[in-house]
């Protein structure tokens, strides 16, 4: 990365401009703009992403601080607050969910030999879960939740190996995690983990139909004869393995084949659990390990409301949350992108941390967190660690 660029401008080298040009012209995003582009729009968000602005005028303000510099940021005319809210209010959300989903094709592609999983399939295994983030419903009428209250539900697949989200569906809080069932396109072969909340034979049986898999966790009132009873090793946690119908009119009429039934005791919580599954080839074990590994999307979820700004908005429309969140995706998937391009040994967060304060150094990437690994290492006195050995 050259060194006379700013550290913002050198991540945003990162973007391919024919790959951001087509997404914009798929939807006409620059029709009638005269100055204040999408790219431009793009390149204002993700500061603020970057830099943890905590509202549109904080951002404008940080800025307009910096307004010598911006036109080596790529942002050549300034910004207003009226014109950033105006585009974010009017350019379509899916220029930027298109933009998403191109960058998050290439980090799958790096991060594909990522598997700490314990899964020993070659299968693609997506968890497919939701998280809620509540809004003001004075403000945002339109996202309805509960009688006083707003909030927009994020519907999230994420690539378990790779970690990285591989589809968001945004919709309001009143609509009911199964209902993404009937957006997704599934893809043959891979396998999707999901917990009881999307129980629903007739959209379950469409994935079976449509050659893909599904590991789920039953509900308690499960109604289901055992057909056939496999041997399992119970030293591993297993209790059985089961070949099951469904005895239930309307359930036996919406899924008519058979399925499998795994029961696993989990030693550590003192707890079982009992999971669903289509596929009848793979060892039991790798069922509850499927399961398990379900648990990286909450763990997703969690990570990206600590640290990136999707839980208070910079608009008030349903085109501008939108828009901010893909933005966020983008952000998020950036900095993969340049964490394992680049070989960084630190971990996401102190990423970002080093990178929000240091947006307008000149220094090269490489060495910017070269140095504070350095500096970290430098720390660490050994004879202090003498003294706690003693």
């Amino acid at each position: 990365m050259n060194s006379g660029k700013y550290v913002f401008a050198q991540i945003m080298s990162l973007v391919n401009p024919k790959d951001f040009a087509k997404c914009v012209t798929r939807y006409q995003g620059d029709a009638r703009t005269k100055r204040f582009t999408c790219w431009h729009q793009f390149l204002c968000m993700s500061f603020g992403q970057l830099s943890h602005r905590e509202s549109l005028r904080d951002l404008v303000l940080c800025l307009e601080a910096q307004a010598p510099r911006l036109y080596h940021m790529g942002i050549s005319n300034g910004v207003k607050k009226s014109t950033l809210a105006d585009a974010n209010e009017g350019r379509d959300w899916r220029i930027y969910a298109d933009f998403a989903l191109v960058l998050i094709q290439k980090a799958r592609h790096l991060y594909r030999d990522r598997n700490g999983t314990g899964i020993e399939l070659k299968n693609v295994v997506y968890a497919l879960d939701s998280t809620t983030i509540e809004l003001c419903l004075d403000v945002f009428w339109w996202a309805r939740f509960r009688k006083h209250k707003a909030a927009v539900r994020l519907h999230t697949l994420l690539d378990v190996k790779c970690e990285m989200p591989c589809f968001v569906h945004i919709t309001d809080g009143l609509t009911h995690d199964v209902n993404v069932l009937d957006v997704l396109q599934f893809e043959a072969g891979a396998f999707y983990v999901m917990d009881k909340g999307y129980v629903d034979w007739k959209r379950l049986y469409a994935i079976h139909r449509a050659g893909s898999f599904f590991v789920i966790r039953a509900k308690e009132n499960l109604a289901a004869d055992r057909v056939y009873s496999h041997p399992v090793d119970k030293s591993t946690g297993l209790r059985c393995d089961q070949t099951v119908r469904l005895s239930g009119y309307k359930a036996r009429k919406d899924y008519p084949e058979h399925l499998r039934r795994v029961r696993y005791y989990d030693n550590e919580h003192g707890k079982t659990y009992v999971y669903l599954t289509n596929n009848f080839e793979i060892p039991a074990l790798q069922v509850a390990i499927l399961y398990l590994n379900r648990w990286k999307i909450e763990l997703f979820f969690k990570w990206i409301k600590q640290h990136l700004k999707i839980q208070a908005f910079w608009g008030e429309t349903q085109n501008a949350v939108k828009s901010q969140i893909w933005i966020a995706v983008c952000t998020y998937v950036l900095v993969a992108i340049l964490k394992k391009e680049r070989n960084f040994s630190h971990s996401m967060n102190e990423i970002l941390q080093i990178l929000s304060v240091s947006l307008f150094d000149k220094t090269p990437v490489n060495q910017l967190l070269m140095k504070q690994q350095l500096q970290k290492n430098n720390t660490d006195s050994h004879n202090q660690l003498t003294l706690w050995e003693l």
